[in-house]
């Protein structure tokens, strides 16, 4: 099986749970409007220097799950997310199912893990593949990519209404921009498996600004930045801010230096309609050292 049918079958897999007996297509009235809020969130790998900093994981993760609990998103995607992030998150969130994939062996290593509102979505399907030429090997890397990446989704029912969407979570590799392309066209080959009509969501730390051929890539695919559909094409500047906040030396991207790299792309019948970066503090303390990204959205 060669790449491109592996992620279209991958990705069309998540229609099986639908063919029920007795289903066949007929002519219906549309379903009301399904309105719903997502986050992306680096909540950062836990490293001893962060610890020694006052940054570390357990210094930081009631103020983190605070700020992501005060959102009141339907859909939370988060990166560098390893065992004990999500073992506290979970309890910090009751309400919330979860789902992500991890490299195997690998128990404390990043996961891309999306939560979801338990009361008001049914998890019709999940599933993911690796960013590399051979996407259906867990662990496997290729191209210029320092670190094994992946991309994992869930399909999703809001149980009132009946409406379906797929949401997707990944993190592009902070080293190859080879690795980056690669990444974006194999998302762009598994979500067009699906009609464009089809509601998705893509969120990640990009480790790219929307200048980035990886990025630009993306919306040559269909993807609509959905910061960018609010607000306009003016980069508001970076969201990696290493712990610093506004204090953090890589300045404004509208002054030439760092942009923002953390993005909540849509597709299909979905019509942004707000969007902001969180840049949340408490007494010269961050939640992370990116600052998340929100966004609602109607399909």
């Amino acid at each position: 099986m060669n790449r491109r049918t592996f992620l279209r079958q991958a990705a069309l897999a998540g229609c099986l749970p639908l063919l029920r007996p007795g289903y066949a297509l007929a002519a219906a009235a549309p379903p009301a409007g399904l309105t719903l809020k997502i986050i992306t969130c680096n909540i950062r790998v836990d490293v001893p220097e962060d610890k020694r900093a006052g940054d570390g994981w357990a210094q930081r993760r009631e103020f983190c799950a605070e700020v992501i609990r005060n959102q009141r998103a339907d859909v939370i995607c988060l990166q560098e997310c390893q065992h004990a992030h999500i073992t506290f998150l979970r309890a910090q969130l009751p309400q919330y199912d979860a789902y992500g994939l991890a490299n195997p062996g690998l128990l404390y290593h990043p996961i891309n893990s999306i939560l979801f509102r338990r009361e008001r979505f049914e998890l019709i399907s999940a599933g993911g593949f690796w960013l590399s030429t051979t996407p259906h090997v867990a662990g496997s890397k290729s191209w210029d990519s320092h670190s094994a990446r992946f991309a994992n989704w869930v399909q999703l029912r809001e149980r009132a209404t009946g409406r379906e969407f797929r949401s997707w979570n990944t993190h592009l590799d902070h080293i190859g921009q080879t690795a980056r392309e690669k990444g974006a066209e194999l998302i762009n080959q598994a979500c067009q498996a699906y009609p464009k009509e089809y509601p998705q969501f893509l969120t990640a730390d990009f480790n790219a600004g929307a200048r980035n051929p990886a990025i630009m890539a993306l919306k040559a695919g269909g993807w609509t930045d959905t910061y960018e559909a609010v607000h306009g094409s003016q980069d508001p500047g970076f969201t990696f801010h290493a712990f610093k906040g506004a204090q953090y030396p890589g300045g404004t991207a509208n002054g030439g230096l760092k942009p923002k790299i953390d993005f909540v792309f849509c597709r299909g019948t979905v019509k942004p309609t707000a969007a902001a970066i969180l840049r949340d503090s408490r007494e010269g303390r961050y939640p992370s050292d990116h600052y998340f990204v929100a966004a609602e959205a109607t399909l």
